[in-house]
This record gives structure tokens, C-alpha cells and sequence, in this order.
């Protein structure tokens, strides 16, 4: 792409910076370990099947197995650099497979991704060109379109923001954090985050509160069971999160407990805004598995667990915010209700950053 061009990860926090998301480079990939984070520690792969058990095993969460999905098919060409060319893309389209697969409920954006990789493979091969020089290019390329397509839904969003606002989070929303803390300091608007800290990974108190802080904000962390009082009691304004994917018909899927925070939202009549790009191949949520995680996972927390030998516990990693609770969809192209969803398709050209 060139040294000169121009990074849409400018003035965002370490964790938001591309080489800190998921970084292809001589036959390895290095990928910050967010379930450690604000820790800072990385877990270097060197194989497209040790990225693919990096994201099932959650080293990188929210987009950031976007990132890393396509950087491991960079490798995955590394890896196949001395085979044939039938025989390289043979190999590409099981690395593919197994990368896109690596997590449920994400499969539909993450083939997405990786065909976008194997269509930029072949073209390489039909021009003798390099082909992991080109599909590092090719995720680079994606993550720059990725950051430049939220940048303009961050402009959507902060419009709907009050003057200083208070405003509830949930998860982490990875780059509309990002660039939502950006434009509203470029606008000159006060906002103060209020962030639940989502077990059992913790990926609002270390990830999107360590955002916040980094660049400057007021963000004040508070434990999953405390959103009811904490919007009564602080005056929240409104509740945003980004979405795992926002169906067609205007449900979105996000990380588990944004369901309960969207009825809470319905309770105190404060607005639920979703942020993204909708996902014009999924209908409704009928169409998504939602993954079952490991139950060992809720019985443990920062390494140690918290309960009894032989007590049992649940992890749906995913819930289903039905469109009746969602105010309004932000994306690329404007602001939607969620019964309007349909007319982001066909007004405007579809965008997707998944391929």
C-alpha cells in the first residue's frame, strides 16, 4: 500500500493501533492478547491453525478476529510459499475453512473475509506476483477500510449524542469506541463513559475502559449486575454498542447481557443506539448459531475460579436484542429505525469491510 498512505488509526489508544489488533510479518502473525489486557503481552503464531485456536480461545475478541483471520491467511500463503500453484490454493481454502470456522456464531463475516483473501490469492497466482506480500496487503487494506467505515458512523452517532452526555456501554465495541472518543474531541464534546465490566472475560473494564482512558475520557467501570441502578442513580442519557451482527429484519446479536441492558433501556426510556454495518446475507437471527462456550469459563475469573468443585454454570457468548428495543441503527450511509433497516440496501450500494 505504500508507506505514505494515510492510517485511519491516528490519535486512537495503543490497543486500537493496527500492529496492536493482529500483525502478519515474516512468517509469523503477533496478536495482542486482549484477555490480559491492560497487561500488555502478545501470543505470536506461526502457523494459520495457531490463529485460528488464538480466536477460539479468545486471545483477540470483537473485531479484532477480523483482523486476525486475515492476517493468518497471510501466513497460510507463508506456509505454502514452496508448494505448486494447485496445490498452494488447495491448501489456502482449508486454511480458510478452518480460520472462518474458528468461532459460530462470527462464520458468516469471517468467510467473508477469508474468500475476500482466496480471490485476492488467485489473482496473484494468475499474475506471478507474491501471494503472502499480497494478502498482507489485502488485510491491511481491510482493517484501513474497516476504521475509515466507522469513522463516518462515529460522525452519525456523536450527532445524536447530548451535551455531555453520559453514556452507557457494553463489551467492547472495538473501533466505534475508538472513533467515537475521536470525533467527539475533534467536535469539542464532554462525554463520560459508564461501562459494565461483562464477565468472565472482562472486556468492558479492561478493554473499553482502558480505550477511554488512554484517550483521555472520563470512564467510570461497574459490575454487570449494577445497570439498573446505575442509570436510575447517574442519569445515563442513552446506551450504544456495537453489534456481532445486525440482521436485516433489525434484531441485532451482541455479546451476551445486551439484551437485558436493552430492556432496561425500554424500562427507563432512554435510547438504545446499535452502531455497524448491517449484514444484508442474514435475515433474521433464526439465521445465526449463537455459541455455547465452555461453562468452565463463568466458574473462574482472571485465572481463578470462583466457585465449588462440581457446580454447574451456562455461557451462551451471544444473546438476541430483539428490533422493538433498538431506538435506531447507525451505519456508514445514515441513521435507521430498525423497521426501515431494508432501506440502507437498497438506497445506497452495500458496504461491507468483511471481505
Amino acid at each position: 500500500m505504500g508507506e505514505n498512505y494515510k492510517r485511519y488509526d491516528h490519535d486512537l489508544a495503543f490497543i486500537l493501533r493496527y500492529e496492536n489488533v493482529a500483525w502478519y510479518d515474516h512468517g509469523k502473525v503477533r496478536i495482542l492478547d486482549r484477555r490480559v489486557y491492560p497487561h500488555v503481552d502478545f501470543v505470536t503464531c506461526r502457523t494459520h491453525l495457531e490463529v485460528a485456536r488464538a480466536i477460539a480461545d479468545m486471545v483477540t475478541q470483537s473485531a479484532g478476529p477480523y483482523t486476525a483471520a486475515s492476517m493468518g491467511m497471510a501466513l497460510a500463503a507463508w506456509e505454502s510459499q514452496h508448494q505448486k500453484a494447485d496445490a498452494r490454493m488447495d491448501f489456502l481454502r482449508r486454511a480458510a475453512e478452518t480460520l472462518a470456522t474458528a468461532r459460530p456464531t462470527t462464520e458468516p463475516r469471517m468467510r467473508k473475509i477469508v474468500n475476500g483473501s482466496l480471490t485476492a490469492a488467485k489473482k496473484a497466482i494468475d499474475k506471478g506476483v507474491d501471494i503472502t506480500a499480497t494478502l498482507f496487503d489485502h488485510a491491511l487494506a481491510n482493517i484501513q477500510r474497516r476504521y475509515a467505515v466507522m469513522s463516518t458512523v462515529a460522525k452519525h452517532l456523536v450527532d445524536l449524542f447530548p451535551p455531555g452526555a453520559k453514556v452507557l456501554t457494553q463489551c467492547f465495541g472495538e473501533t466505534i469506541v475508538g472513533t467515537m472518543l475521536r470525533e467527539a474531541r475533534h467536535r469539542g464534546i464532554d462525554l463520560q463513559l459508564f461501562v459494565p465490566e461483562t464477565r468472565p472475560y472482562l472486556q468492558g473494564a479492561r478493554l473499553t475502559a482502558s480505550v477511554a482512558h488512554d484517550m483521555d475520557f472520563p470512564v467510570t467501570v461497574i459490575t454487570d449486575n449494577m445497570v439498573a441502578a446505575t442509570i436510575k442513580n447517574k442519569q445515563i442519557d442513552l446506551f450504544t454498542s456495537a453489534a456481532d451482527t445486525i440482521c436485516r429484519d433489525g434484531s441485532i446479536i451482541n455479546k451476551v447481557g445486551t439484551w437485558q441492558i436493552a430492556i432496561l433501556c425500554d424500562y427507563f426510556d432512554i435510547p438504545y443506539y446499535v452502531t455497524g454495518v448491517p449484514d444484508g446475507n442474514v435475515e433474521s437471527a433464526s439465521d445465526v448459531v449463537i455459541e455455547e462456550r465452555a461453562a468452565t469459563e463463568v466458574l473462574q475469573c482472571g485465572g481463578k475460579r470462583t466457585a465449588m468443585d462440581g457446580v454447574m454454570a451456562y455461557y451462551p457468548a451471544f444473546d438476541i436484542t430483539p428490533a422493538e428495543l433498538v431506538t435506531r441503527i447507525v451505519t456508514n450511509h445514515g441513521i435507521y429505525s430498525p423497521d426501515k433497516l431494508n432501506d440502507y440496501f437498497s438506497s445506497s450500494p452495500p458496504t461491507s469491510f468483511f471481505d
